[in-house]
């Protein structure tokens, strides 16, 4: 007997949507690879709710993918979560990189002085 594949975009609807101010913009696409053990999961919504989804450096987002990826090893999948820009520009978007949240400095970000 095949076991059940959790709702995916049902979950991601319910965690992510009460950080929107326009829920309805939320765009999600779920793709099952090799052979239903791996899950990818691509997210958009508008650019204006960026900073609430994501929440202070990065909390929000990191316990939305924590939350996913407890259930998908519950059930012996992997998953991965890719944000991409506003859900209203979604066509130019999918040729776009995924944003993803930077928990280190770029490397060409120019040095603060340090006070001696």
């Amino acid at each position: 007997m095949k076991s059940a594949t959790p709702d995916y975009a049902g979950l991601i609807r319910f965690l992510v949507q009460p950080f929107l101010e326009t829920p309805d913009a939320l765009r999600v696409d779920c793709e099952v690879l090799a052979n239903g053990s791996r899950i990818w999961i691509r997210m958009a919504f508008e650019g204006t709710d960026k900073g609430r989804v994501f929440g202070r450096g990065g909390r929000n987002v990191q316990a939305i993918r924590s939350a996913i990826e407890g259930v998908a090893a519950s059930v012996g999948q992997t998953v991965s979560l890719d944000i991409y820009g506003s859900g209203q520009n979604r066509d130019n978007d999918e040729d776009r990189p995924p944003r993803t949240t930077r928990s280190s400095p770029r490397p060409d970000a120019p040095k603060r002085p340090t006070k001696n």
